[in-house]
């Protein structure tokens, strides 16, 4: 009998394509995963079973099955849904339904997906944490602002989670959670109908277990056949090791993990070079924290006045800081962009994608934080196509690395972190 929870998403799709599986038995299994460890992890901010068990009779009744059927999903909770509330992580939003899905809950569905319900997220994917715990270990946060996603497949109650980044929020709480996390090229991925942060900066992305299944989904979601992975590349990749500054943040889980995955690169017959940091690098950090101000400033008026009082003192806080950002500094901000992309692409111009670290180090004990961003605004604020992938585990919690390719080449960089998480060999299965 076929073990339903331990297959991929890309697995799972052949089978009940060829009718092995019925779309029932698979919400079956997993309705009971979420049964199970719900009660622990608590990633899901709504879940109704009974919805899950009419779409799939719907669709097995139909007798079609999708380029995505019966993929179970979990959709972070600041992505418009008509069927189910959307509360965007806030007590403001309690109970509220939009009339409408958000674009990719429409082309997911429409792919043959099977929608198992909201996944928590931070009050407006920004700081302030919700109830999830990290699956590996439930004292430890499993990052923000995608932590029920990242959390829900973690602990396979999920094979895919709709993420949302504007600072670090689909890489960290990958890495945190033993994950593969995918941010990409901004706009790859339609993000209409998700509460709005910062419009230069907001990025869907998609939490799985593997490439293969992250390829495999972007390709049918951005409509770009090509994104899929039929096969690993026949060549290594030139992979450059990035040091992101500031470096010293990274702790020795993160250098672990990225000597782990360099030595296993070199074995395996690729090429790691170590890349020159433009000396200008770290400023992007101040870059990006101008940008997000001036825009969530703005986004989020209506929040900062009427909904004021209704907000958590954390939202409220980084409300109040990003509201010191003035137009000048958000003007300056954008200028500098061009010279900071110049720059960048001179530095890594003999190499195909950056190895980097995806967090300061395993998740932090305790609920309170999600964890820092260091290493990953850079890449949202040029909006390059990132990777989070599992490497190594330390302490007993896992420890990612990020592969990140240059804007536009998505498929490169999907390709080539198939590779290097081949040559990973990370511990696998779910929690």
């Amino acid at each position: 009998m076929t073990d339903i929870l331990a297959l991929d998403a890309t697995d799972l799709i052949a089978e009940v394509t060829a009718c092995r599986l019925s779309h029932r038995a698979v919400a079956e299994a997993y309705l009971e995963r979420i049964a199970t460890r719900e009660p622990e992890v608590e990633a899901w901010a709504f879940h109704d079973p009974q919805l899950v068990r009419d779409a799939a009779d719907r669709r097995d009744a139909a007798g079609t099955a999708g380029p995505l059927a019966a993929l179970p999903v979990g959709v972070k909770d600041v992505i418009d849904t008509c069927d189910m509330p959307t509360g965007y992580g806030s007590a403001a939003y309690a109970g509220f339904r939009p009339a409408w899905d958000a674009p990719c809950v429409v082309q997911a569905k429409a792919a043959g997906a099977l929608i198992l319900g909201k996944t928590v997220s931070t009050e407006f994917a920004m700081a302030s944490p919700g109830k999830t715990r990290n699956p590996w270990n439930p004292a430890h946060t499993p990052g923000g602002s995608s932590s029920g996603s990242c959390a829900a497949v973690a602990a396979g109650m999920a094979l895919m989670g709709f993420g949302t980044q504007t600072a670090g929020s689909v890489i960290r709480p990958a890495s945190y959670c033993g994950v593969v996390g995918y941010k990409p090229t901004i706009g790859l991925l339609e993000a209409a109908e998700i509460k709005v942060l910062a419009h230069t900066l907001d990025t869907l992305g998609l939490i799985t277990r593997s490439v293969r299944d992250a390829a495999l989904i972007a390709s049918v979601l951005a409509g770009r056949p090509g994104l899929a992975l039929r096969e690993l590349p026949q060549s290594a990749p030139r992979v450059g090791l990035f040091r992101t500054p500031p470096f010293d943040a990274a702790e020795p889980g993160t250098l672990a993990a990225l000597e782990h995955a360099r030595a296993r690169i070199e074995a395996a017959g690729g090429q790691v070079t170590e890349i020159a940091v433009p000396a200008d690098f770290i400023a992007t950090h101040a870059l990006h924290a101008a940008v997000m101000g001036w825009e969530v400033t703005r986004a989020l008026a209506h929040e900062r006045g009427p909904l004021w009082e209704a907000l958590t003192p954390v939202t409220r806080a980084f409300l109040t800081e990003k509201a010191q950002i003035d137009a000048p500094a958000y003007d300056a901000a954008r200028a500098a962009l061009p010279a900071q992309r110049a720059a960048l692409a001179a530095a890594i111009e003999g190499v195909d994608v950056l190895l980097a670290p995806a967090a300061p180090g395993p998740a932090p004990e305790g609920l309170a934080s999600t964890g820092a961003p260091a290493f990953n605004t850079p890449w949202t604020l040029l909006q390059m196509p990132a990777l989070s992938l599992p490497a190594i585990v330390s302490g007993g919690l896992p420890v990612g690395v990020q592969v990140i390719g240059r804007k536009g080449e998505d498929a490169r960089t999907l390709a080539a972190a198939a590779w290097i998480e081949a040559c990973l060999d990370a511990p696998k299965g779910i929690r």
